[in-house]
């Protein structure tokens, strides 16, 4: 239900854009997409992939925290203050970029694609292996994604960048996140690119404010 909850109206994702969009953001209650099976053993290797890859998400910070008990004989004092530092908030803000991901980015990506039409004679079917695709590849990315600002605070901590430096390359910056969101967006389509694409700007304003 968790992972299949987009493909239905009543996600409460769209009931609550419907209760309070104003009229603005109202969508369609009868939305309801049915994913079919075309192969005999995809829903089998479907259901062992997603739960390995659901259980890296839920274990990510343990694996994190596993690393960081390797290293933490090398480190000084100081050091270690920083990497604790570094360990809660990239923790915190992995699990931002999969919520962001699972609740604006994959439902309005999904429904738009599963909505659009060439032609009222042409019916969309989704396979099971692309949905779970689309599903795992978006959560996955924009939670890694979102470590962008704990990245530029550990490079302006080695000194390789800083505040000026980041604020003139802003123009650029914008043309490689564009490329960026059309990288790793499994489908590429413009909606889809922008969802993504204005997070990732966002993220870059943080990284901004938060080097040396």
């Amino acid at each position: 239900r968790f992972i299949l909850a987009p493909t239905t109206g009543r996600f409460f994702v769209y009931e609550w854009l419907n209760r309070f969009g104003g009229g603005l953001l109202s969508l369609n209650t009868d939305f309801d997409v049915r994913i079919v099976n075309i192969h005999v053993a995809s829903q089998f290797f479907t259901h062992i992939s997603t739960s390995l890859s659901l259980a890296l998400i839920v274990a990510m910070p343990y694996v994190v925290y596993e690393c960081w008990r390797f290293v933490r004989p090398a480190l000084y004092a100081h050091e270690l203050r920083n990497v604790r530092r570094a360990f809660v908030g990239g923790t915190v803000m992995f699990y931002v970029g999969c919520a962001v991901a699972y609740l604006l980015v994959f439902p309005f990506t999904f429904r738009f694609l599963a909505e659009y039409q060439l032609s009222a004679a042409i019916e969309n079917r989704i396979d099971l292996s692309s949905y779970m695709g689309h599903f795992t590849t978006l959560i996955l990315v924009m939670g890694l994604v979102f470590e962008m600002p704990l990245l530029a605070w550990l490079l302006s901590g080695l000194g390789l960048i800083n505040r000026p430096m980041l604020a003139r390359g802003r123009r650029h910056a914008v043309v490689a996140l564009m490329v960026l969101a059309a990288v790793i967006t499994p489908s590429g389509d413009p909606l889809t690119m922008m969802l993504v694409f204005v997070p990732l700007y966002l993220l870059y304003e943080c990284s901004i404010r938060v080097v040396r």
